[in-house]
């Protein structure tokens, strides 16, 4: 049998093998390259998420205003039908740059066809609503307690950086009441929105205190100028809990809105006062930050893995340079609804079935894991925070019905 020698490789051969070798390595780089701007898009689409979530910005004026007319009851205003601006209630709306603040009411006339909802005007706080153009639709319907008709005091709270203002509303009962009612505010909101709660906490005889905390335009600004989703703010909450028990307050009760509810369960869960929380009403509450991000990822059409990067980005401590967090934020801690059987407080939890921003199944889940501590009471039509706006009775009336239990002067042991 003849034998097998390999060929020597000619100069055309070696031509061929170089081009071939060419054409793979240009191959490898041009992936490579699209695999790293494909990674460099993703990382700095997820920075730019979790940079939207933690830093405090202008409100988007997002609502039209068409036209301000004379009805048979006064003025009327012509907006543009949106999701928010064709639900029956009261409501506001500010305008001008949020110089100028109306009180919206009731629905006069909706025409699906040509989108738009006259709705009457019950009450011009300031600016001139014939002149806007645009504003943004909110849940706080009052500027100040005197529009309620109620006397106040405002009042400084010793807080980290200075001074946090606060309005303190005695409940009219000539002295200080020795449970006081501690409203705390949402993401992007001041302390108006609690003025909605204030006449219930009066009817429990109850002082209110409605905080300012930081970043949010009133008290002193965090360091790096970012929320901590309440893992920072509760300091805060703390030292309006200090300033309670240092004014004639043997407890307190917490009221908190959308953000403004994870920053009280963080108060109710660090604390070294929460033995004198004696139980907490939450609004739309942020019961688990996971989840909420996962639901504005989606909203935005940030692809899955995006958002959750975006997410680790929040948590990691190298993240802070792309988030300009001065420390991570602990999202596992704020998660309650893993963490439900570790709630101790007692606590009524109202929430919008149809909330667009934060989404109710949490609230739901806590209390279905926690019975024992907390009540699930769910509304329908409200979207976000606006329970009281389109049930103002049976917000008020659920809350009534359950905190004056809890309120009962405690016998036995406990009491000492």
């Amino acid at each position: 049998m003849a034998s097998m020698t390999r060929a020597a490789p000619t100069a055309e051969n070696g031509a061929k093998m170089s081009t071939r070798a060419k054409w793979a390595v240009a191959g490898i780089i041009a992936g490579s390259s699209i695999a790293g701007l494909l990674g460099a898009g993703s990382s700095a689409l997820a920075a730019y998420f979790a940079r939207r979530v933690i830093t405090p910005s202008e409100r988007e004026a997002d609502q039209e205003v068409l036209a301000v007319v004379r009805g048979d009851h006064g003025l009327q205003v012509i907006l543009a039908a949106t999701p928010d601006s064709i639900v029956d209630g009261v409501f506001s709306l500010y305008f001008a740059g949020g110089t100028g603040f109306a009180r919206i009411g009731r629905i006069v006339s909706y025409s699906p066809a040509e989108r738009t909802v006259q709705r009457e005007v019950e009450e011009v706080y300031s600016g001139d609503l014939a002149k806007a153009r645009r504003g943004w639709w909110s849940g706080a319907v009052y500027d100040s307690p005197a529009v309620l008709g109620l006397d106040s005091e405002e009042v400084q709270i010793d807080v980290e950086g200075g001074q946090a203002p606060a309005w303190l509303i005695p409940s009219g009962a000539g002295k200080p009441a020795k449970v006081w009612a501690i409203m705390v505010h949402g993401r992007g909101a001041t302390r108006v929105e609690g003025l909605r709660a204030v006449r219930s906490a009066r009817d429990l005889g109850l002082d209110s205190l409605l905080v300012s905390y930081r970043n949010d335009g009133l008290a002193p600004s965090a360091p790096d100028r970012r929320y901590g989703l309440g893992s920072t703010e509760w300091r805060d909450v703390d030292a309006a809990i200090e300033y309670a028990l240092a004014h004639g307050a043997h407890e307190v009760v917490l009221f908190g809105w959308s953000m403004g509810g994870a920053i009280c369960l963080q108060t109710a869960d660090l604390s070294h006062h929460r033995h004198v929380i004696r139980a907490m009403v939450l609004d739309a509450p942020v019961i688990d930050w996971v989840n909420v991000l996962a639901h504005h990822a989606q909203l935005n059409r940030i692809p899955y893995a995006v958002g959750r990067y975006g997410q680790l980005m929040l948590g990691h401590p190298l993240g802070r340079r792309l988030t300009g967090l001065a420390a991570p934020v602990d999202l596992k801690a704020m998660d309650w609804d893993t963490r439900a059987v570790e709630l101790r407080t007692p606590t009524l939890v109202i929430h919008s079935v149809d909330d667009e921003y934060v989404p109710y199944e949490p609230s739901a889940s806590l209390a279905e894991k926690n019975p024992d501590m907390v009540t699930f009471e769910p509304f329908e039509g409200a979207r976000h925070t606006k329970e009281w706006n389109v049930d103002p009775q049976k917000w008020e009336r659920l809350v009534h019905s359950w905190l004056a239990p809890r309120l009962t002067p405690r016998v036995g042991p406990a009491s000492a």
